[in-house]
């Protein structure tokens, strides 16, 4: 319940066949670039990190991709989930797929929740790129955990800045090394990351 990997919310899984999204071809080219860079993976002690979504057409539904999948180079269909609705108050969420949606489905939920344009959400772990950015970029509170109702809220109050929009890329202060980016695509929400430099092999320590 503490550590990235492991979901804070209350989950409601719906076992449902895996479905071949519209996206699902370019988000998974996506997804395979940042784990060759070290961006998306696995900690030596076997925790993953990273993961990354697509809006479901104009609703608040998304996919994600599921938890425990940082292991895996190339995603199939079954290892993405749908997340059909949330409740940051009750820090609820029901998804639907295979598998479990990722530990930080809460966390793009409220990216997609502030920000009606956003359709595809990253995160990364990068710890040049956050040690850059962190209090200089928009940053969440140290004292918020990922995955939480007041991450949620957090990103809430970002969004109610103008400059979140403007860089289109989110420090978390409460959770080392994790960046989030958003866009209007998958090509929108990789170009902060590419603008910031993320060209090299990110090895975790």
């Amino acid at each position: 319940m503490s550590e990235e990997g492991s979901v804070k919310y209350l989950c409601e899984r719906v076992e449902a066949a895996p479905v071949h999204f519209p996206e699902f071809d370019e988000l998974n080219r996506c997804r395979r670039w940042l784990r060759e860079m070290g961006l998306i993976g696995v900690y030596p002690n076997g925790i993953g990190y990273g993961n990354i979504s697509a809006r479901c057409g104009d609703s608040s539904e998304f996919w994600i991709s599921g938890s425990g999948t940082g292991s895996i180079s190339d995603l199939l269909p079954g290892h993405y989930a749908k997340v059909a609705a949330f409740d940051f108050a009750r820090n609820w969420v029901k998804c639907e797929g295979p598998v479990q949606a990722s530990s930080e489905s809460m966390t793009h939920a409220a990216i997609y929740s502030a920000d009606r344009t956003a359709r595809v959400v990253i995160h990364i772990h990068d710890r040049f790129l956050w040690t850059m950015l962190l209090d200089r970029a928009p940053t969440t509170s140290a004292c918020v955990a990922y995955g939480t109702p007041e991450m949620a809220l957090e990103i809430g109050r970002l969004f109610r800045g103008r400059a979140v929009r403007r860089y289109r890329i989110i420090t978390m202060a409460g959770h080392e090394d994790g960046i989030l980016t958003f866009g209007e695509d998958v090509a929108g929400a990789m170009d902060p990351l590419l603008n910031h430099g993320v060209r090299r092999i990110n090895v975790p320590e």
